[in-house]
This record gives C-alpha cells, sequence and structure tokens, in this order.
C-alpha cells in the first residue's frame, strides 16, 4: 500500500534540518525501494521547509513504525506530520521486472 508523508518543519528550523540531513537521507537510500519518490518543499525564499515522500509500506501500522527511525524526528524538527493513503494515477513509476 502507498502512503502520502508531509512534514513541515518547526519555524527556524533550517539549522537542524541541515544538521541531520545527510542521516536522513542515509536513511532513505537504506529503505531501498519502498522509498518510490522523496524530498523537500521549499518555502518562498527557497529554503528547505518540509519533506513530501512517497512511501510503500505493508500497512499504517508499518508505516509509523519505520517513520519513527527518521533522524529529522528525533531531533524534533517537525511541526507537522500528515499521513494518508495514496494512489498513483499518473505517470506511476515502472517497475524493474
Amino acid at each position: 500500500m502507498l502512503f502520502l508523508v508531509h512534514t513541515r518543519d518547526k519555524p527556524d528550523a533550517l539549522a537542524i534540518r541541515m544538521a541531520n540531513r545527510d542521516a536522513h537521507i542515509a536513511w532513505l537510500k537504506a529503505a531501498g525501494a519502498s522509498v518510490k519518490a522523496a524530498g523537500p518543499w521549499l518555502d518562498e525564499s527557497g529554503d528547505m521547509a518540509g519533506s513530501l515522500l512517497i512511501i510503500e509500506a505493508e500497512d499504517r501500522a508499518a508505516l509509523d513504525v519505520w517513520l519513527a527511525g527518521d533522524p529529522y524526528q528525533a531531533a524534533s524538527l517537525f511541526e507537522r506530520v500528515e499521513v494518508a493513503p495514496y494512489r498513483w494515477a499518473i505517470n506511476p513509476p515502472v517497475e524493474a521486472g
């Protein structure tokens, strides 16, 4: 099942994001093919201000366990995290087969 994860950073938290960015990216890469898309969204100044992830997980409970390991979460970067089931309708990624 696919899930959309949308996070918003706390105000003035760019330094926290940058200090934990390498660990966060390593955590995403370690998840392998379950990460379908990932990247920061930008504020009006062009600075990173949150994240958008599309993740494949068995269910919401499994996703929550995985999200708890995010170095950004451990650093208390987020003001808000929204999660919703997701259905990819246009241009879904092509699975190698």
